[in-house]
This record gives structure tokens, C-alpha cells and sequence, in this order.
């Protein structure tokens, strides 16, 4: 059996930590391949390291003096291999750093090197073979991801080693210039490695015991999701939670592994299963609840909108053109509402409705802000009558006004609009009547 583990950067923010890791991944033989963040916070005030690199980098390319920042950095680095008793120094990748920093390397090279080192620091401790992930993991000339060469490389690097350390979060481009993924991209590394050593599983080590049923901010001590699939993540990624990179579900997805979530402060505990589908019946009706505020609505009237063709198109048309995307657009026969980002929409607002008068001539425009989307989540939603019912019954009860409603053809979710104001409760509500009360 073969496991890629990927370690986060909580996980590897102190010697104390190192220590953890390594346990885990020698009390199984299995675990071969390891990916590695950059070291995290250590406490709550701590700065993450690929924060320090960010910083000292924004400094150096100003042209300002950068050494009190980057002793700080080589400081995390030295303390945590003297603490480990490692026969190891970074000097030399040091003095590259510095120069490439002052060359103005670009600040996806500055990003990077903080998984860099860690990976060469957590090689060392395990005795494991080091891979530098610029030379297996590849973007092509517009920055996307180069899945087929980056599979061919890598599987052949790979091949006949029985170990290897490969850092996440960054790759190369054509011209040998570091490109680093989306923030968190360490996820989709690990995902990328265990599809091109055909693994039978993905561990993805954290500081969480796996997913929860909802945000813990919100409701105390919520029950754990044991297992989940891929669509069921991808709408609540999509919504907020953020255990796991919703990207890094594609290499492993094709591939057919499985992924498993693990704490690593508490090794023994199951964690989440995330599966392409399964048998398995989920605890409750729903799988999870997430949800985001922030959003603003755009309330489109005309008469006989129903019987004009193409409108919808040129309405979306208005948005595409402004750089705006939209989230959701629910519609009825002479109504249409595009939900779009708050944040997006404000700097284009007055553009946006002068094209939308222009291009679709509306009755009647009208704006609403503070939106909050709630995604109720759950595979078991299909075969359960009346689950529509018991979540507007439960907002009733609360005294929630629903402002928009969005249900996919797969069933898979339903989504809710509410004021901001409400968002807690809400959340709240539909929790306690599905988990709570299982009603």
C-alpha cells in the first residue's frame, strides 16, 4: 500500500511539531511520499512564514532593508533544526534567497521558499529523498496548470524511489520562473503527487479533526462528517469551509483515491473521508451547512421577459463585459435577480446599470445589499421528502425571511438568501433541526 501525506503548515510550525510528523509517518510504511507547507503559526500572534517571506519580499523590491525581516525568517528555520539536533545548515540557500530577493525574483519565488526549506528540513529529519517541486510540478506559458507533463515528470522521478519529501504550494513555468499555486495550494500538490504514484490514499494532515457539519464559530462543539464526496465538498468549499483546497480534488478525483482528513495533534481520530460516491448512509439528512456574507442583488423587472429572446444573455452580458461575475441568478417570469459579490459589484455598480438599461431596456431596476448564502449540503437530500419544507419551517420558527432560493437539478443542495443580520441564526436554525432534533 502506498499513502501520500501532506503535512499543513500548523503542523510543521515548531520542532515540537517535526516531532509529531515524523512519528506519524514512520508508524506506517506506507507512508512513502510526503508533502510538506511552509511553518505556520506557532501561537495566535505568530506570522506564518510564507507571510514573512511576503513582506520581506514587498521590502526588497522597494528597494528598502530587508535584513531585520529576513534574519527573522532564517531564525524560524536555524531554531527549529537546532531543535531538532539536525547536522544541517541553510546558508547557502540563504545567500541565494537574499540575492534573488534583491534581483526582484517576483513574489510567487518569495512565496515558495518557505515550503522549499521546510521540505528540505523535514528530508533531512526522515532521511527521505528530496525533490525540489520546480522540477516535477509544471505550468504552461499562460500559468495553468501542466496536468499531462507534470504526471509524466513526476512519475518518472518517482519511480523506483522509496521515499520522497516533494514541497507543495509551487511549481515552474516554461522559462524555469517559479509559479506558485492559489493560497493553500499545498492541498493540490499532495493531490497531484498522489495521482502520479497512483496512491491508494491521500492523507492530508491539519490541525482539525476533519470536516465538521457546520462552522464552529457559530455552533458550539458541531457534529464531525466521517464521510463526504467530492460534490458534497465542492458546494461547501464553495460556501466557506475551508479545511481542504476545493481545487486539490481533481487529480486524486480522476485517479479514483480516496482522501482522507487527519489532525495531526490527534492522530487516532478517524477524520473525513472524502469519495468519489458511496453506500454508506450519512448520519443525518444533511452532510453540512456553510455559508458566506457579502453579497449584493440585482432585482430585474420587465413585462413579457419570458417571450424575449436571448435577454438572459444580454443581462449576463452587461456583467461579463464590467468584469463581474455572478453567483446565482433565480428568475421568474417577468423577474430576474443576479447575485454577485458586494465587493466586486461597488466599484462597477453605476456601469453595470447603465449597460443593463442599454442592452435589456427593464422596467424596473432594484438593488439590495448585505446578503448572506447559506448551502444546505447532503447526498441523502434526494431521498428525503419534505427537506425544502423542514428548512423554511425551521426559518419561520426563528424568524428568518428568506430572501432568494436556489436548488440545483441534482438535489444535491438548496441555497438561501438572508440578510446578514440573520446569518447566525439562520445557520443556527437549520442546524438544530436536521442535526439537533433530527427532524
Amino acid at each position: 500500500m502506498t499513502k501520500v501525506v501532506k503535512f499543513g503548515g500548523s503542523s510543521l510550525a515548531s520542532a515540537e511539531q517535526f516531532k509529531k510528523v515524523k512519528d506519524i509517518i514512520t508508524a506506517e510504511d506506507s507512508r512513502r511520499f510526503v508533502v510538506p507547507s511552509a511553518p505556520g503559526k506557532r501561537f495566535s500572534a505568530d506570522t506564518k512564514v510564507t507571510d514573512m517571506l511576503y513582506g520581506c519580499y514587498d521590502l526588497a523590491a522597494k528597494g528598502k532593508d530587508f535584513t531585520k525581516e529576513f534574519d527573522a525568517i532564517k531564525e524560524r528555520y536555524n531554531g527549529i533544526i537546532s531543535e531538532l539536533g539536525l547536522d544541517m545548515n541553510l546558508d547557502n540557500e540563504f545567500n541565494v534567497i537574499k540575492a534573488c530577493f534583491i534581483g526582484k525574483a517576483g513574489r510567487d519565488y518569495a512565496a515558495s521558499r518557505g515550503e522549499f526549506l521546510n521540505g528540505m528540513v523535514l528530508a533531512n529529519y526522515l532521511g527521505y529523498n528530496f525533490i525540489d517541486a520546480a522540477d516535477v510540478i509544471f505550468f504552461d506559458e499562460r500559468g495553468q496548470f501542466d496536468a499531462k507533463r507534470t504526471n509524466k515528470v513526476l512519475s518518472e522521478r518517482i519511480e523506483g524511489l522509496d521515499n520522497a519529501v516533494i514541497p507543495g504550494f509551487y511549481g515552474s513555468m516554461p522559462n524555469d520562473t517559479i509559479k506558485t499555486f492559489s493560497r493553500g495550494g499545498s492541498d493540490i500538490t499532495g493531490s497531484i503527487v498522489a495521482a502520479a504514484v497512483n496512491a491508494d490514499l491521500y492523507e492530508n494532515w491539519t490541525d482539525t479533526s476533519g470536516f465538521l457539519t457546520t462552522d464552529p464559530r457559530i455552533v458550539k462543539d458541531p457534529a464531525p462528517i466521517t464521510t463526504i464526496t467530492y460534490k458534497e465538498l465542492r458546494e461547501l468549499s464553495y460556501m466557506g469551509a475551508s479545511v481542504f483546497h476545493e481545487d486539490a480534488i481533481f487529480p486524486v478525483r480522476k485517479a479514483g483515491i480516496a482522501i482522507n482528513i487527519k489532525n495531526t495533534n490527534a492522530p487516532e481520530a478517524p477524520g473525513t473521508l472524502i469519495v468519489e460516491s458511496t453506500s454508506q448512509k450519512p448520519a443525518y439528512t444533511i452532510t453540512g451547512i456553510a455559508g458566506k456574507k457579502g453579497f449584493t442583488v440585482i432585482n430585474i423587472e420587465k413585462d413579457m421577459m419570458n417571450a424575449e429572446l436571448g435577454f438572459g444573455r444580454r443581462v449576463l452580458e452587461v456583467f461579463e463585459k464590467n468584469g463581474v461575475s455572478f453567483e446565482h441568478m433565480p428568475s421568474g417570469i417577468d423577474t430576474m435577480s443576479v447575485i454577485v459579490t458586494q465587493e466586486e459589484f461597488a466599484d462597477k455598480e453605476q456601469e453595470i446599470l447603465a449597460g443593463l438599461h442599454r442592452n435589456c431596456h427593464p422596467d424596473m431596476i432594484e438593488i439590495e445589499t448585505d446578503l448572506a448564502l447559506i448551502a444546505v449540503v447532503g447526498r441523502a437530500m434526494k431521498a428525503n421528502r419534505g427537506t425544502a419544507g423542514r428548512i423554511f419551517s425551521a426559518l419561520a420558527h426563528s424568524h428568518v425571511n428568506v430572501k432568494m432560493i436556489d436548488q440545483g437539478s441534482s438535489e444535491l443542495n438548496v441555497i438561501i438568501g438572508v440578510s446578514e443580520s440573520d446569518f447566525e441564526t439562520a445557520v443556527k436554525s437549520i442546524y438544530d433541526i436536521f442535526v439537533e432534533t433530527k427532524l
